[in-house]
């Protein structure tokens, strides 16, 4: 399965998704990111890599809200 690159910038509640390449190994699409990283303006966006079956499920991990985590001992 592939690893994809995104560029995601984001308008209020609206994720703007644009896939920028994609990669067979995490090594190569880790590294390609890193790169970006280094040559983009990232105060309007970020450079995230994904992994998923097809562009579909990549875009779906990328949207998915995740539940923050419990706080708990001395983070109260």
């Amino acid at each position: 399965m592939p690893y994809y690159i995104y560029r995601i910038t984001q308008v209020g509640p609206v994720k703007n998704l644009e896939k920028l390449t994609e990669f067979a190994k995490f090594k190569d699409a880790s590294a390609a990111a890193k790169e970006m990283r280094k040559t983009t303006d990232l105060t309007q966006c970020k450079i995230q890599v994904v992994f998923g079956e097809n562009e579909l499920q990549a875009e779906e991990a990328l949207n998915t809200v995740r539940p923050a985590e419990p706080l708990t001992g001395d983070d109260w």
